[in-house]
């Protein structure tokens, strides 16, 4: 029994190498007799970035303190700080309910500025104005939708409630009626998400208005919380860095990248190769394929069948973390049309997943009436990106395809449901 291994995207011939000694050491411990056919198509059938990255925007020549350290002008500063405030749209008002104002709680029975910008957010919250700048500033960005539930929960918010309280004078008061702008801007992007159609200067716009509402300004200077943040912002974002390494960063992942868009519209010739390899042989096969390489198997054997000249000796294919299932539910996967199941002719399919694994799916729910195919899950314990690349070294793994393949090369009834 032949098994062939055909290897993901982005890999090369070291890589390959390596990849192949680990597989075939593990497979050779459940299947002592299989014979492991490498089949390598990086090389031949991967992308090669021509043009030098020309097409990568040129960054700016302004620099830190260190010749390699990019700085952070105005745009970086206000980006990674709007990238933080999307991510988590209170986190000024946090930082505000900690270090603003004193425990002084003022006069009894006087309400404290704090308190009066907590009573306006409560009243947008529960009285959306009907007419004016602000309603048709959230229609053309898609987020009125979301108003209510934002503005609720920005003005239930434990957070807000401690920043509102500490804030015991009107320097205080408008500082956090600015945060609770932004944070009511930021949460209603976040929850529009792709819906949201937004400039930075509409999203500047929306702030200033719920500001002027709630008696801040929202773009004044000096507080605190946007100080704090803004620096947190740019070392974990670190915008300007991502500018200065896009260059590098775009010519390590083209292999990647470019080898699944070049597979997508000219395929053919890496589909043809892996028929060359596969009918080149003889006896039963079981061909096994990591991403990119169990998509590319996919399409060869449904359009082999499909044509009614299916490789018959082909007794199991293994994909493992596959885009596959997803492909055909988007109408994108070569060998099949939009919708359609497997032909007949084709193999059994075992699908190995993880579900730390963002770029594996499931098969069996894509093709629910069709006992060919199976899903496994696997773990690693890994988060992605290292998830995607060490299903090799999961026992398991083998394991579940030894358990589909008796000694004879013959599947097992039932052997991978």
């Amino acid at each position: 029994m032949r098994v062939l291994f055909v290897h993901g995207t982005g890999v090369r011939q070291k890589r390959f190498d390596a990849t192949f000694d680990l597989v075939a050491r593990s497979l050779r411990g459940h299947l002592p007799d299989a014979d492991l056919v490498p089949c390598y198509w990086g090389g031949d059938f991967g992308v090669t970035v021509t043009g030098g990255l020309r097409s990568v925007p040129a960054e700016r020549v302004t620099r830190g303190a260190l010749d390699d350290v990019p700085a952070a002008g105005p745009l970086e500063q206000e980006v990674a700080l709007w990238s933080l405030l999307l991510a988590d749209p209170l986190c000024e008002l946090r930082v505000l309910a900690t270090v603003s104002g004193s425990e002084d709680y003022g006069v009894p029975g006087v309400r404290s500025p704090g308190e009066t910008v907590a009573r306006r957010l409560a009243d947008l919250a529960a009285h959306r104005p009907a007419a004016g700048e602000l309603p048709a500033l959230l229609d053309s960005l898609g987020v009125t939708g979301h108003y209510g539930p934002v503005l609720h929960r920005v003005a239930g918010a434990t957070e807000f409630a401690e920043a509102c309280v500490r804030a015991r004078d009107a320097v205080d008061a408008r500082e956090v009626a600015a945060a609770a702008a932004r944070a009511v801007t930021a949460g209603l992007l976040a929850a529009a998400e792709d819906d949201a159609l937004c400039t930075g200067a509409e999203r500047d716009r929306l702030a200033d208005l719920f500001g002027g509402l709630l008696g801040g300004t929202v773009r004044a200077p000096g507080g605190r919380a946007t100080a704090l943040l803004g620096t947190l912002a740019l070392r974990v974002l670190t915008q300007p860095a991502l500018n200065h390494w896009r260059a590098p960063l775009t010519g390590g992942s083209a292999p990647a990248l470019g080898d699944i868009l070049r597979y997508q519209a000219r395929g053919g010739p890496l589909r043809d190769h892996l028929e060359g390899v596969i009918r080149s042989g003889t006896g039963p096969a079981v061909l096994i394929g990591h991403s990119l390489g169990g998509i590319a198997l996919v399409d060869l054997l449904a359009m082999a069948a499909t044509r009614q000249a299916p490789l018959s000796d082909v007794r199991l294919l293994v994909t493992v973390g596959s885009q596959a299932p997803f492909l055909h539910e988007c109408g994108a996967l070569t060998g099949l049309p939009p919708g359609a199941g497997l032909p007949p002719g084709f193999p059994r399919w075992l699908n190995i997943y993880d579900r730390q694994d963002l770029l594996a799916f499931r098969a069996a729910p894509v093709f629910p009436d069709d006992a060919r195919v199976s899903d496994h899950e696997v773990t690693s314990r890994q988060p992605f990106p290292l998830s995607h690349g060490a299903y090799w070294k999961i026992e398991a793994l083998y394991e579940r395809i030894a358990a589909a393949l008796p000694v004879s090369g013959t599947p097992q009834p039932g052997a991978a449901e």
